[in-house]
């Protein structure tokens, strides 16, 4: 293991660090014999010095002899323990001689027998008393935990450890070692990126056949299509050039927006192939096409990318988890724009045919407008928007009462964190009371061990009995002196909620002693529980006010498990030394603490190099196992050697297992694990469970832990939504100049909550930060299409035709572009909306469904509402211009009469002069 394997892995690129647990440590026992060290006039203090008077070399000097120097060292290493049994032990007046003062001569010494270790105490290599033990699958095994540099690739380092086992197995199983890996974080990358790529690469292939059936053109589709493998071969460049790498995250957000990166090219792409179809020259109709969507699809493209600006405002680890998300999404659309106003109308002007014409084009445009009026989507819409036109009141209290009811969905909607994120791997931890014995420990753990080894769906059990370690937390599991972990993988085709639940059943099915918890192995995303910090001035308070708030929270619906970190004591033997009489024998307290720790403890006095590896050098003694013996321990003093019972008063009592403070006040903590999804409506609850509590003078709780970092998270990304909204409002007051348009464009935003609320309720989502960033996201994408419809308006009403006119004639022609866009983008989240492989679900999943519900509703009223809206407050604007003209015609025509009065005034005094 020391000689081969450990050295193998050490030696990996990206391996920080290699710890090894469970293994026997072996240590050099001094055994002193009392009676020996008596007759020899000899102590077992005498033996701390032993390895600092020998066993060292000490350079002193050096000499020259026939043209060479050589330094003088003295003294030589102990390498054995024979060697060491054999250093001489001399008492202490013996341990060095004293300098003669000047003009004496040195007194001659006694002769006298040298004293050997050996001849007073045993000396023997032994293993150091276990702390900890360490099993696979209920056989003794040692634990391997690697540790990879912050800027390591995991999966990288993975590969290496597989390959490193792989080259070592011949020689380890010729040693009789046998290797388990038992917890390895790259399969689930892998499959989690595998599963990315193919919700991806389905969701190009849904939005391909969406433009192939709309424009009915295999040229213009592929010219369409080209867009999405260059903008993402951009975002690949520009990722390796920021430093971000492809993970989880970063290939979500290139999945997601693999729906929304085509959409610039669908509206370019549409407009070309239009224009061609009416005989327009192919330059004027490209050229045309493109002017006519550019500034449109660069401010919605602009309002997508922006809104991920505010991401940087949300602090934790949500914010950790999806700035890299962000920046990859707003890179893809960048990238998208720039191939869909350059790239496309290349390609276009290459691949696209145009129609021959033989008198300039007017009968192939009445045809093709022909043709686009008997579509079956314009043969529903324009009819059913010249009814909305029409009723407007009416379509505006249906649009309100439906935003209405998005409102009342509210209470009924779920929340929480974040997802599992489907790891195959879960964690138990047995919590016993304080000061149980190693020994105890170990026989419930194998207890536990036995009933989850009979749990379908577990493929190895890893167990840590003792102080936690490395492979422990790397589960998320770990526990204190007194508990035990217990680290499961499970079988490759396992469902992991299913297998937890199993686990749980099974657990509390047996009975088993201390307190069993079962958590995911992703728990590392955040706190697993929500935490109940009470705080109180006095001792006794806190203790009664963490066991009122537990007692209170213990039958709340969605309660799972409760903990109180105050509930265990253990027992301690309280020392307390009597100053006066310490005093009295010439001893401080602190001598005396320093004189019971020494016999309470093996004392090292140095360490030995045997074969290869340092081991301590320990002076054994009897160290006392009760309390009425450390009373006994006889203590050196001025007056004589006199029990510690003269000194010290002993007594068992009961304290804390730990002591906490928050903010200089003794704190506990009351751990609710939640038995549910919904954290939100859990969290309202021990609130109110805690309102409704009467706790001692000075007793304050405060909810922390997962109901915290909801809280923040949420918090956060609110305040994200409305910058977002602000950030897009100014950038369409820059695109229209205008103030009051872009107000009737954001219309369609609470609009989007009405779907994105009921795909969530649909399909029993909770709504966390995933799907809050879908929110966020979803405001950039549903202005886009009031953008595009918009913008052609204006340019029609700029051409010279009527308010209605443009409104009907903008509707129609963008009616088809923005039903492409829309059902691009929902057919290519489809995939990753149902979670087809599961890779990243917990990121991609909600999004995607916030997305989809979002747009949905957020399409059929911007097709509609929008249009209405727009109208009534042109029609406003038209009118108090029509005032405001005519009040000026009426000034005009009054100081034209004022001016011809003057005038004739004129004219008759010049008569009268003359």
């Amino acid at each position: 293991m020391d000689d081969v394997l450990v050295p193998e892995l050490s030696g990996i690129a990206e391996v920080r660090d290699v710890t090894v647990t469970g293994a026997t440590e072996r240590q050099v026992v001094i055994e002193p014999d009392d009676a020996k060290l008596a007759a020899a006039g000899l102590s077992a203090a005498q033996l701390a010095t032993l390895l600092q008077d020998n066993g060292t070399v000490t350079p002193v000097g050096a000499v020259t002899e026939d043209g060479t120097t050589s330094s003088v060292q003295v003294g030589t290493t102990v390498a054995s323990v024979e060697e060491l049994e054999n250093l001489p032990v001399l008492p202490a007046a013996a341990a060095g001689p004293q300098a003669p003062q000047p003009g004496q001569q040195p007194a001659p010494e006694a002769p006298s027998a040298v004293v050997h270790l050996g001849d007073v105490a045993e000396v023997s290599v032994q293993d150091v008393p276990a702390t900890s033990y360490s099993r696979l699958d209920g056989e003794p095994s040692l634990a391997i935990a690697l540790t990879k540099t912050p800027d390591g690739n995991t999966v990288d380092v993975s590969h290496a450890v597989h390959d490193v086992l792989t080259d070592v197995a011949d020689e380890l199983n010729a040693n009789g070692v046998t290797t388990v890996v038992t917890f390895d974080q790259a399969p689930f990358i892998e499959e989690s990126i595998k599963g990315l790529t193919t919700e991806g690469g389905l969701g190009l292939l849904f939005a391909v056949l969406v433009i192939l059936v709309f424009l009915a053109s295999l040229r213009a589709t592929l010219v369409s299509a080209i867009s999405i493998p260059l903008s993402l071969a951009v975002t690949f460049a520009a990722m390796n050039l920021t430093g971000y790498t492809l993970n989880i995250l970063t290939l979500a957000a290139m999945t997601i927006s693999i729906g929304r990166i085509v959409d610039d090219s669908i509206v370019v792409i549409e407009n070309i192939k239009r224009h061609l179809s009416y005989g327009e020259d192919r330059v004027d109709a490209i050229v045309t096409a493109v002017r006519e969507v550019g500034a449109a699809i660069t401010a919605s493209t602009v309002c997508t990318v922006a809104v991920f600006a505010p991401i940087a405002l949300v602090g934790g680890m949500a914010g950790e988890l999806f700035q890299p998300f962000a920046v990859t999404v707003a890179i893809a659309m960048g990238a998208s724009l720039v191939v869909a106003l350059v790239v496309v109308p290349v390609l276009a002007y290459w691949f696209i045919k145009v129609p021959a014409s033989a008198d300039g084009g007017v009968a192939l445009r009445e045809a093709a407008e022909a043709k686009e009026r008997r579509g079956v989507w314009q043969r529903a819409y324009v009819p059913s928007l010249g009814a909305a036109l029409r009723h407007p009141v009416v379509t505006l209290g249906v649009a309100v009462a439906l935003l209405a009811g998005t409102l009342a969905l509210v209470p009924r909607m779920e929340t929480n964190f974040i997802g599992a994120a489907g790891q195959d791997t879960l964690s138990v931890t047995q919590e016993l009371e304080p000061g149980t014995s190693l020994v105890a420990q170990d026989e419930a753990a194998r207890e536990v061990e036995d009933v989850l080894a009979g749990v379908d769906g577990v493929a190895t059990v890893q167990t840590t009995v003792g102080s936690g370690d490395g492979l422990a937390a790397a589960f998320g599991a770990g526990g204190g002196a007194s508990s035990a972990t217990f680290a499961l993988t499970l079988q490759d085709d396992a469902d992991g909620a299913a297998v937890q639940d199993d686990v749980d059943e099974a657990l509390d099915g047996a009975a088993l002693d201390g307190e069993l918890t079962v958590s995911a192995g992703d728990a590392g995303f955040a706190s697993s529980t929500v935490d109940l910090v009470v705080t109180a001035p006095e001792a006794d308070d806190l203790t009664a006010a963490a066991s009122a708030v537990e007692d209170a929270v213990a039958d709340v619906d969605g309660v799972g498990d409760v903990s109180n970190n105050l509930a265990a004591e253990q027992s301690t033997v309280q020392v307390s030394v009597d100053r006066d009489a310490a005093a009295e024998a010439g001893l401080t307290e602190q001598a005396v603490s320093g004189l019971l720790a020494g016999v309470m403890n093996e004392r090292s006095i140095g360490t030995l190099d045997l074969d290869g590896a340092s081991l301590d050098v320990v002076v054994a003694g009897d160290v006392p196992a009760t309390a009425a013996e450390i009373e006994k321990v006889q203590v050196p003093t001025a007056a004589g050697v006199v029990p510690l019972s003269d000194l010290v008063s002993v007594e068992r009592v009961s304290a804390p297992a730990s002591l906490t403070r928050v903010d200089g006040e003794r704190s506990a903590t009351v751990a609710v694990t939640p038995a549910g999804d919904d954290l939100g409506a859990l969290s309202q609850a021990l609130q109110a469970e805690i309102d409704d509590l009467d706790l001692p003078g000075g007793a304050e709780v405060a909810l922390g832990g997962l109901a915290a970092d909801q809280a923040d998270a949420f918090a956060d990304l609110g305040l994200a939504l409305l910058v977002a909204i602000l950030i897009v409002y100014l950038v369409m007051v820059a695109t229209f100049r205008s103030i009051g348009q872009p107000l009737i464009l954001l219309v369609s935003v609470p609009f989007a909550a009405t779907g994105a609320l009921g795909a969530l309720l649909l399909t029993g989502t909770p709504l966390d930060v995933a799907a809050l960033i879908g929110v966020l996201m979803l405001v950039g994408i549903v202005v886009s299409n009031a953008i595009v419809l918009i913008d052609l308006i204006n340019q029609y009403r700029a051409a010279g035709r009527e308010l209605d006119e443009a409104v009907r004639e903008g509707a129609r022609q963008r009616l088809r572009p923005i039903v492409m866009t829309a059902a691009a983008t929902i057919l290519a989240l489809t995939p990753m909306a149902f979670g087809l492989t599961g890779g990243g679900a917990f990121i991609s999943q909600p999004l995607a469904l916030v997305v989809i519900g979002g747009l949905v509703s957020s399409t059929l009223l911007t097709l509609y509402v929008v249009p209405v809206i727009y109208t009534l407050f042109e029609r406003r604007a038209g009118g108090r211009t029509s005032k405001r003209a005519a009040r000026a015609a009426r000034r005009a025509e009054r100081a034209q009469a004022r001016a011809a009065e003057a005038a004739r005034v004129a004219q008759r005094l010049a008569a009268d002069t003359r």
